[in-house]
């Protein structure tokens, strides 16, 4: 069905070049969009025009004209004015709201076939088949972006991201949930991760209102059309890494995920087993706000010793007098490649457990 704006936007710019009067009823006797303000008085004159055979008629001097959408009766069309031509108006503006019924029914078509296609609802050979049908090329580079507002979204954001994108016959946009706005992309064949950034940021930047909870991930790019759903798998499963790992990134790239990727898969009771194995039964939320700076600065900058301590304005025996405390206190000494490692994973793991509990509770 054609939004009541459009139909009005339609009408005003008719009337606009042809100075004929419009209006728009509908089979239930609503007035749809109008030009002049006594279009309430032909409604009954209207709702006998639809039972009529007639497709078009002539009735207190109004012509009144029937829109099918393909074999169903849409909308009664009304028209008035001077001109001599005002029924080859009225049968003009006819067609165009037949053009429109098509394009908006086109486009929901569209909209349906790429939400099954996302979800995995969709058998092989009918991917194939309804995309040709749909006019939707099976062969091209795309990425799926997911957009994540945090809080339930308005009818403006996804307006404001097919705006940012240009519009461009080759993009899709739509939504699963109420949160969240999914963006189908076609690329050029030179576009690589850079471009992917950019477009992450564009998408980003339309979104509004801005604020906390505003995210956007994506997957890596496929060829073909049946995997389109693997890019919005990855990019989901980014989004939620990225909430674990990266809560300080607006944009998650599923390619840049590393080792999270594989500690987000693993089961829950295994991660306790293996930081009851590493911490022997300690936790750490032992460590002092301290002991985790300076554990965070020394993976930051690569176990260097002499950087970690010029960057935490410490002398060096200072910080080689913590790493041995902790080195005490675990077990794990941090200036040996495999124990520091072992310690990241181990601070990784205990972060996807705790997130892996609010989510539960």
């Amino acid at each position: 069905m054609i939004s009541n704006q459009i139909l009005q936007n339609t009408l005003d710019g008719i009337k606009t070049i042809s100075r004929v009067e419009l209006c728009v009823i509908s089979t239930e006797g609503n007035v749809l969009a109008t030009t002049f303000p006594e279009a309430a008085d032909y409604v009954d004159s209207a709702m006998l025009f639809v039972s009529s055979p007639a497709d078009s008629q002539e009735v207190q001097g109004y012509q009144f004209f029937k829109v099918f959408d393909e074999t169903q009766l849409e909308y009664i069309l009304l028209t008035s004015g001077s001109s001599d031509d005002t029924y080859m108006v009225g049968k003009l503006v006819a067609f165009q709201l037949q053009n429109l019924l098509t394009a908006y029914k086109e486009r929901i078509d569209k909209d349906n076939f790429i939400k099954n296609l996302l979800l995995d609802n969709l058998l092989l050979i009918d991917i194939y088949n309804r995309a040709k049908k749909l006019h939707i090329e099976s062969e091209a580079r795309r990425v799926v972006f997911i957009l994540e507002i945090g809080t339930e979204k308005d009818s403006t954001v996804m307006d404001n991201v097919r705006n940012a994108l240009g519009n461009r016959p080759g993009d899709f946009i739509t939504a699963v949930d109420e949160k969240s706005v999914i963006i189908v992309k076609e690329l050029g064949a030179e576009d690589g991760e850079a471009q992917l950034e950019a477009i992450a940021q564009q998408i980003l930047d339309s979104s509004a209102p801005k604020g906390e909870g505003i995210h956007i991930a994506y997957g890596t790019v496929v060829n073909e059309i049946k995997e389109v759903s693997k890019s919005y798998k990855e990019a989901r499963m980014a989004l939620d890494v990225g909430k674990i790992f990266f809560d300080e990134r607006d944009v998650i790239a599923y390619s840049s995920l590393g080792i999270g990727r594989l500690i987000y898969q693993l089961p829950v009771p295994l991660c306790r087993m293996f930081i009851k194995e590493i911490f022997d039964g300690k936790s750490t939320d032992e460590f002092d706000e301290e002991t985790l700076t300076t554990i965070n600065k020394f993976f930051e900058n690569s176990l260097n010793v002499s950087e970690t301590s010029r960057q935490l304005y410490i002398h060096r025996n200072t910080l080689v007098y913590r790493l041995d405390k902790l080195q005490k206190s675990t077990g794990l000494d941090l200036r040996v490649f495999e124990d520091a490692i072992t310690f990241k994973i181990a601070l990784m793991v205990v972060k996807y457990m705790k997130y892996m509990e609010t989510v539960e509770f």
